[in-house]
């Protein structure tokens, strides 16, 4: 292989190192570093390492911030009221029309829970211990058989996590969807550089160290893969958007879809869900309006000041936390990604430990400090791209019990905690007796699959539920 053209184009942009042991490869090895190379975004790199590599880019604070609007929870609260009964109708048409489509964001892996494969196989439900993926596969199921629609799902993974979660889904036989209305596609990955050099390190003699482009990523991989075709064939309009760890999340809402494709300050663009935050110094990103679009600023660039600011209600002004559930409309994603300009998406900069190869020694590096710069993009800073944006409120225990650490806060743990209660309102909700301690926690283990109720109104009519359950109990319905 010819490495005379790769050199030049290297040269020009200071990376000429990533071919330093050449020869000291196979022929299968040069043909994957030369792909690798030639996928890199050679007129960004220069932009790229000068504002985010070099210099530590400084969040600036707008001059002015306002808290952020929202559809309550209640459709009746004298904050705003809505007919939430009209919304869902439409919601429920759109999804039976098959306008609706599902994307679960599944690139990360079970590392932090001590688990050996992706995240999206983690054994997540109290009794069956259900993987993650089930869960919304069968909110899929149930959700078609309601409406009288499969649903099409999409899946984006990750080049670490692609082939097991394929593999996984082929050993389940798909869970019971039908395998042409899934489609797994691979998010995009960005070059990781040495923070004093600016260099792009080596994983290996010849592979380049790479990382995951961030959730963000998912709306260029939607387009880059063929997703947004594939929608566009179907017939599909709007994006139902999920994050692989939170079994509680609504795969399919109605209410929500409604009001994304239909209320009068929505553009269709993109809306989201919020919760109120427990505190002000929740880390949660923080919806806020600024020159008048809805914005999420993360936590950790509000100042004190603001965070802890409360209005005449003694509630926090800046008090709307994001869960990362959206409903995002085709368009908008073709959009984003046809802008003579470019994928709009701003970068963001993570100092990070990135094993390398030293290109002296040619041997593995461990660093126990972080020396590399990772680059990825969030989905959120979408919305200010929005022409209108909505928010809906939504409940702690309805809908965020996110598995990410094996214990302690939004661990397995607390997310066990809460599938349990959310299926105990729900029997409580249907006149059942659930037993309580005196600090009115749950003292029987209950389960509920979304092929038996995707909501609480879904068991009022159950036949087979109980009058009463005891404490110790194993109830799976």
């Amino acid at each position: 292989m010819d490495i005379s053209a790769l050199q030049e184009q290297l040269k020009a942009v200071g990376q000429e190192h990533l071919l330093t042991f050449w020869r000291d490869l196979g022929e299968k090895q040069r043909e994957r570093l030369a792909a690798q190379i030639a996928a890199l975004e050679f007129d960004r790199l220069h932009q790229w390492i000068d504002q985010y590599v070099r210099t530590k880019p400084k969040f600036e604070l707008p001059e002015k911030i306002d808290p952020p609007i929202w559809y309550p929870r209640d459709p009746t609260s004298p904050r705003r009221s809505y007919d939430a009964a009209r919304f869902r109708t439409i919601g429920e048409d759109l999804v039976r029309a098959g306008k609706v489509a599902a994307f679960c964001v599944a690139g990360g892996q079970g590392t932090r829970l001590g688990w050996d494969g992706p995240k999206g196989t983690y054994p997540a439900t109290p009794i069956t211990r259900k993987p993650l993926f089930q869960v919304f596969a069968e909110q899929l199921l149930a959700a078609g058989k309601r409406w009288g629609w499969s649903i099409p799902f999409y899946v984006m993974t990750s080049p670490l996590n692609h082939e097991p979660t394929v593999a996984f889904f082929e050993q389940h036989n798909y869970f019971g969807l039908n395998r042409e209305d899934i489609m797994f596609f691979q998010q995009g990955v960005m070059p990781s550089f040495d923070s004093t050099t600016g260099r792009i390190l080596l994983a290996g003699k010849g592979e380049l160290a790479l990382n995951p482009d961030g959730h963000g990523g998912s709306l260029r991989a939607l387009y880059r893969s063929g997703a947004i075709d594939d929608m566009i064939k179907r017939g599909v309009e709007h994006i139902s958007y999920i994050q692989v760890d939170n079994p509680h999340v609504r795969a399919i809402d109605p209410l929500f879809i409604g009001l994304h494709a239909a209320a009068e300050d929505s553009s269709g663009e993109m809306s989201s869900k919020m919760l109120p935050k427990t505190g002000p110094f929740e880390k949660l990103g923080n919806f806020c309006r600024v020159d008048g679009r809805t914005t999420i600023i993360e936590y950790s660039d509000l100042p004190d000041a603001l965070a802890e600011q409360r209005d005449e209600n003694g509630d926090l002004r800046f008090g709307a936390g994001s869960l990362a559930i959206h409903c995002i409309g085709v368009d908008f994603v073709t959009r984003l990604n046809t802008d003579p300009a470019g994928f709009g998406l701003p970068l963001h900069r993570a100092d990070k430990k990135v094993a390398h190869i030293d290109l002296t020694t040619g041997q593995l590096v461990e660093p126990i400090q972080p020396n590399g710069v990772k680059l990825e993009t969030f989905v959120f800073d979408a919305l200010p791209l929005c022409e209108q944006s909505i928010i809906l409120e939504t409940d702690r225990v309805e809908e965020f019990a996110p598995i990410k650490n094996l214990s302690g806060v939004d661990s397995a743990e607390s997310s066990r905690a809460l599938q349990i209660e959310r299926a105990a309102r729900w029997l409580e909700s249907a006149g059942v007796e659930v037993p309580r301690d005196g600090d009115g926690v749950c003292t029987a283990v209950i389960e509920i699959s979304p092929l038996t109720a995707l909501e609480a109104a879904d068991l009022r009519h159950h036949l087979k539920l109980p009058d009463a359950i005891s404490a110790g109990d194993a109830v799976l319905l």
